[in-house]
């Protein structure tokens, strides 16, 4: 069978872009600034990719996170070529000018933030799916391809892209790969870093590498490619990704678990996911216990804060929901195995979706977790501390503490699976006091993290946010490591300057 060339439809095509059509008239009516640096980079960019208006470039100065300072960018360039990225990145070393890759800027750590006069290089504009070949089950896609684009598109040709963060609908995959994000079904698929085989980066001095390979296998030489995801943009500039795909699975069905205490939900987690899931039955089994294609975790808080923005009827007297899925042959009987854990754990009620559009509205209050806790209070701290799933429960209970204790809402989401939590910490920003026990309480919810065995981030990235926090995680002598390689692709410390460490 020969490769097949995706159409760039036009929700591919614009999806992803952050600069409208008003901002290119901007760039087109805005004069050029002073100064060598905007002269330098229109000889080698079209008017309309370079945006200097400050109105404009301010839109562009950081991404979703609270707490993480953003300075002014001197201009903004929106490149839709490879040789546009070159020539960024050549001015940029030769002017010594710092340059801050973005994708949507969804990003939850400040990874995404400007810094003063530097170069914002957005890359969505570069949103073709350049290839899908259904024989060697690739992609090839520019960075600012949107998840959801690329999930479409493949599904049409009978395949799959696992990795669905909750912005999937608008976050880049070059985005994913800077972060090394994941997404709800990571307890069955893995995270972006497992589908990445191959990169083109322009390096910090304009040069072009290629990375890794299309094969199904290879180990030629150090794997540069894993290198570079999660990097967040600072050993170099991603600018076409060769991903694996998987054959599409079967539609998944969902089932409701309802308990009366996070424990006993975390208790059901590692029932399912340990020995007792396996001789509980069920195709969708594992060596050890089920593989659900999703095992995601709502506490009390988080749904009440769905319902209150979307009306969507959730059990808001339970302490904890458990949401688990099978994409199996016969996921009926799967959920059957699992509803009978949950219940031997203590569930008070166990649901299964009869449908896949059942299934579908469950998943979609999962998704809205996020955005309905910053409706609360406005303003949230969203933290992203992986925990061994043995030590689910110490954190669920540790949080709970930290809340107590700091007089906050702390709602919290997680892919359960994975023992990956997302305590979201929800405050009034105008109000100083409130503002300081936030962040006290989120520093708080990363120390309890490390010492239940876990790691700062799970999928989320680094950023600005937790580079005090990654110094204590990985130590002094990893510490210097990490900066060792950084100065190796990054000698003169352009790229994305002040981001992890």
């Amino acid at each position: 069978m020969s490769r097949i060339e995706a159409p760039r439809d036009a929700a591919g095509a614009g999806a992803g872009a952050a600069a409208t059509d008003a901002d290119a008239a901007a760039a087109v009516r805005a004069p050029a600034l002073p100064g060598t640096l905007v002269d330098r980079l229109l000889t080698g960019l079209p008017a309309d990719a370079v945006l200097t208006d400050p109105d404009v470039t301010a839109s562009y100065a950081h991404d979703m996170a609270s707490f993480c300072p953003a300075g002014a960018p001197a201009v903004v360039v929106l490149p839709r070529t490879v040789e546009d990225v070159q020539h960024v990145m050549r001015t940029a070393t030769e002017l010594r000018v710092p340059v801050v890759p973005q994708g949507a800027r969804t990003g939850l750590s400040g990874g995404a933030n400007a810094t003063d006069g530097c170069v914002v290089l957005s890359l969505t504009r570069m949103d073709r799916i350049l290839e899908i070949d259904p024989v060697d089950r690739v992609a090839v896609v520019e960075p600012g391809v949107v998840n959801a684009t690329l999930s479409r598109a493949v599904n049409e040709h009978g395949l799959y892209y696992p990795p669905d963060p909750s912005s999937w609908e608008t976050c880049t995959i070059g985005g994913n790969i800077g972060t090394a994000s994941g997404g709800l079904c990571c307890v069955k698929y893995g995270v972006t870093a497992e589908y990445v085989l191959g990169l083109d980066v322009v390096l910090a001095d304009g040069r072009l590498m290629s990375t890794g390979r299309r094969t199904a296998k290879g180990v030629a030489g150090y794997d540069l490619t894993r290198l570079f995801v999660g990097s967040e943009g600072s050993l170099g500039i991603v600018v076409r990704a060769v991903l694996a795909l998987r054959p599409k699975p079967p539609e998944q069905l969902v089932l409701a678990a309802e308990f009366a205490s996070a424990s006993a939900a975390c208790d059901a987690v590692c029932r399912i996911m340990g020995t007792e899931g396996r001789e509980a039955g069920g195709a969708g089994r594992g060596e050890g216990g089920h593989v659900p294609s999703l095992l995601e975790l709502m506490d009390r808080t988080t749904l009440r804060a769905v319902n209150d923005l979307a009306r969507m009827g959730l059990p808001e007297t339970t302490e904890a929901l458990l949401l688990v899925a099978f994409d199996t042959a016969d996921p009926a009987a799967d959920l059957a195995a699992v509803g009978a854990l949950c219940e031997a754990a203590g569930a008070t009620r166990v649901v299964p979706a009869d449908d896949a559009a059942e299934s579908a509205l469950l998943l979609q209050a999962r998704r809205l977790s996020l955005t309905a806790l910053e409706a609360v209070k406005g303003t949230t701290m969203i933290d992203d501390v992986c925990v061994p799933r043995s030590r689910l429960g110490d954190m669920l209970e540790g949080i709970e503490r930290v809340a107590a204790e700091y007089d906050l809402t702390i709602g919290v989401c997680a892919h359960a699976g994975d023992g990956n939590t997302h305590p979201t910490v929800c405050f009034d920003a105008r109000d100083p006091d409130e503002s300081r026990r936030a962040r006290a309480s989120f520093d708080e919810i990363m120390a309890l993290g490390l010492e239940l065995g876990g790691t700062i981030t799970g999928e989320h990235g680094v950023g600005v946010l937790k580079k005090e926090w990654l110094a204590r995680e990985i130590g002094p002598v990893g510490l210097e490591m990490q900066r060792a390689v950084k100065g190796v692709f990054d000698p003169l410390g352009i790229l994305n300057p002040g981001k992890l460490f």
